[in-house]
């Protein structure tokens, strides 16, 4: 990455968090493959994601990353029979 200033872009980009069972913070970037980190506190998850953020960038150049379309959340009814539950009933599109 160009580090001087005239070539320098500040850029935003989506991130999810999420914790896992031991209670870590687990954040990814949905504009790059692969783009994954954790910490033991929201910040400190945050700040490694920035840095992984920035080795991706170091191999992809801003037009060819992923479009982030948005984040939705979708109803499960669980307990559902099979042909309430598609992991069970999946179709191929």
């Amino acid at each position: 990455m160009d580090t001087d200033d005239t070539h320098m872009k500040t850029i935003h980009v989506p991130v999810l968090i999420e914790t896992d069972e031991d209670g870590i913070f687990i954040v990814s970037c949905p504009q790059f493959k692969g783009c994954h980190t954790y910490g033991k506190t929201i910040d400190e998850a945050l700040e490694h994601i920035r840095e992984v953020i920035a080795l991706c960038l170091e191999d992809s150049k801003l037009e060819q990353i992923n479009t982030f379309v948005g984040f939705r959340e979708v109803e499960i009814i669980q307990g559902a029979g099979r042909a309430g539950n598609p992991c069970r009933n999946p179709r191929i599109l």
